[in-house]
C-alpha cells in the first residue's frame, strides 16, 4: 500500500455540495474531492440540467399548441435523436470540466469508492487518505422495486440517455421525477401510463393544485393507475410487461421507476460509530454528525429542508464557513422555492396551505383564477392560478402556491418578497417591465 496523504479537508462526492465546499477552502487549504461516479455529481449529468433542456423544447411544442388558432399554424414535430445530441453538447463535457475546474483551483481529484476506516482516515482502493475535517456529499440514488423482475425497470438515469422514443412507456411513482419526465415522454409522441400505489401526485403540494395537474395530463394523454402497484415484471419480444395490482397485465416498450432516492451511505460508516437512519445521515445543526470533525451536506442528509441542487450548494458554503471559522451560527436557511415542471409547473414556497388550514386566525388565504389576465390570455394558459398567505398580524406575505406557464418566474419573484419581508407597498416604489408577470405582482400581493 502507498503511503498515506494528508489534506486538510477530504470532500466525499463531486456534486454541487461537495464542489461548493472544494472550491470555497481551495485558496486556504490543501483540499481533496472523492468521486465514485460523474464528476459534476446528479443535477448536471443525469438529474436538473438535462431535464430541463428536454423540457424546454417539448414545452414548446406545447405552447405551440396553446397558439393553435391563435395565429400559429402546423405543429412542430419532436425529433427525439436530435433533442438528445442537445441535451449531450452540454452533458458530455461537464465530468472533464469540473475535474478540469478543481485541479485549477489547486483541488486534488481521487477517483473510487470511499470508505471511512476512522474519523480521520478514508480508504479509496488500495490509498489511505487522512483529513482534519471530511465532509460527506454523496448524495443519493434512484431506487427501484424489491419485485421479481424490478431489475428490468429503468431509471430516471436510462430515460434521459434514450437514443430514441419509446412508442409506450409505463412510470411508477407519482413524485417530481414520475410526472416531469411521464410529462416529456407524453408530449413528445409516446403513450404513457402512469402508475401511483394511492390517488395522490407530489404529496408536498397542497391536494387541490395536483388533482388540477393530473386532470390536464390526463388531458394531454397520460393514462393514470391509481391505486395500484406493480407485482411483477417480465420480459416480452417488444418490452416488457408490468403485472398490476388489480389483476391486469400492461406492456409496454419501456418501465421506469420513480417510486424515491435514498441517500448513498454505503462508506463503512460503523467504522466511526455513524449509521444511517431514514432520509440518509443525521446531523445537527451545524450539519455536524456525532463525529464534530465529519460533517454532510446535500441529499445524504436527513432532513426536511428539499432535498434540491441550490440548498446542497447553500449547504457547501455553510460548511466552509463553519471549518474556516468565519460563521460560529448554527444554520438559516432561506425560504426554499420548489416547483415541477410538468406544462403547466406547480411550484410553492414558504408557509404551507395544510398550516394555514391547522391555524386560519393567523394566515390570510386568497385563491385567484389568472387565466382571464393579460399575461395568460396572451400565452393561452387557461389553467393557470395563484394562491397568496399573509400573515394577519404583519400583512406580510409569507407563502404562495403558483400553477402556471413560466410558474418558475412568478414564484421566484414571490420568493424574494417573502424573503426580505417586503410589505405590499415595496412595489409601488417599483416600476417593472410592463406588461410582464413581474407588473402582475401588485395584484397578487396587495
Amino acid at each position: 500500500m502507498s503511503e498515506t496523504q494528508h489534506f486538510d479537508t477530504i470532500v466525499i462526492g463531486g456534486g454541487p455540495g461537495g464542489l461548493a465546499v472544494a472550491f470555497g477552502l481551495a485558496e486556504q487549504q490543501q483540499v481533496a474531492v472523492v468521486e465514485s461516479d460523474l464528476w459534476g455529481g446528479t443535477c448536471p449529468n443525469r438529474g436538473c440540467d438535462p431535464k430541463k433542456m428536454l423540457y424546454g423544447v417539448i414545452e414548446s411544442r406545447v405552447q405551440d399548441r396553446r397558439y393553435a388558432q391563435h395565429g400559429l399554424t402546423g405543429a412542430a414535430e419532436i425529433d427525439w435523436p436530435a433533442l438528445m445530441a442537445f441535451k449531450h453538447s452540454y452533458t458530455d463535457g461537464v465530468p472533464s470540466g469540473t475535474e478540469k475546474g478543481l485541479a485549477g483551483s489547486g483541488v486534488t481529484t481521487i477517483h473510487g469508492a470511499a470508505a471511512f476506516l476512522d474519523p480521520h482516515t478514508i480508504r479509496v482502493g488500495d490509498a489511505e487518505y487522512t483529513a482534519e475535517f471530511i465532509i460527506i456529499a454523496t448524495g443519493a440514488h434512484a431506487l427501484k422495486p424489491d419485485i421479481p423482475g424490478g431489475d428490468l425497470l429503468g431509471t430516471s438515469t436510462d430515460f434521459l440517455d434514450l437514443p430514441s422514443l419509446p412508442p409506450t412507456m409505463a412510470f411508477i411513482g407519482g413524485g417530481y421525477v414520475a410526472v416531469e419526465l411521464a410529462n416529456i415522454a407524453a408530449n413528445a409522441g409516446a403513450q404513457v401510463h402512469l402508475i401511483q400505489h394511492n390517488h395522490r401526485l407530489l404529496r408536498d403540494f397542497p391536494e387541490t393544485y395536483t388533482q388540477r395537474l393530473a386532470k390536464i395530463m390526463a388531458a394531454r394523454g397520460i393514462i393514470f393507475h391509481w391505486n395500484t402497484t406493480v407485482e411483477k415484471v417480465t420480459e416480452t419480444a417488444d418490452g416488457v410487461a408490468l403485472q398490476l395490482s388489480d389483476g391486469q397485465s400492461l406492456a409496454v416498450a419501456r418501465a421506469f421507476s420513480a417510486i424515491g432516492r435514498p441517500a448513498n451511505t454505503d462508506l463503512n460508516l460503523a467504522a466511526v460509530g455513524l449509521t444511517a437512519v431514514k432520509g440518509g445521515i443525521a446531523v445537527n445543526d451545524h450539519l455536524q454528525t456525532i463525529q464534530p470533525n465529519i460533517y454532510a451536506v446535500g441529499d445524504v442528509i436527513a432532513k426536511n429542508q428539499p432535498k434540491l441542487t441550490p440548498v446542497a450548494s447553500y449547504e457547501g458554503r455553510y460548511v466552509v464557513g463553519q471549518i474556516l471559522g468565519q460563521d460560529t451560527a448554527a444554520i438559516q436557511y432561506p425560504v426554499v422555492p420548489h416547483i415541477v415542471f410538468a406544462s403547466p409547473e406547480l411550484g410553492q414556497v414558504g408557509v404551507r396551505l395544510g398550516t394555514t388550514a391547522q391555524a386560519p386566525d393567523r394566515y390570510t388565504v386568497e385563491e385567484q383564477d389568472l387565466s382571464g389576465w393579460y399575461t395568460y390570455q396572451r400565452i393561452q394558459d387557461k389553467t393557470a392560478r395563484v394562491t397568496t398567505i399573509t400573515d394577519k398580524n404583519t400583512h406580510r406575505l409569507v407563502g404562495a402556491v403558483v400553477l402556471a406557464v413560466d410558474a418558475e418566474e412568478l414564484l421566484n419573484y414571490l420568493t424574494v418578497l417573502i424573503q426580505e419581508q417586503k410589505p405590499a407597498s415595496a412595489l409601488q416604489q417599483w416600476i417593472p417591465v410592463y406588461p410582464s408577470v413581474a407588473s402582475d405582482l401588485s395584484y397578487l400581493y396587495h
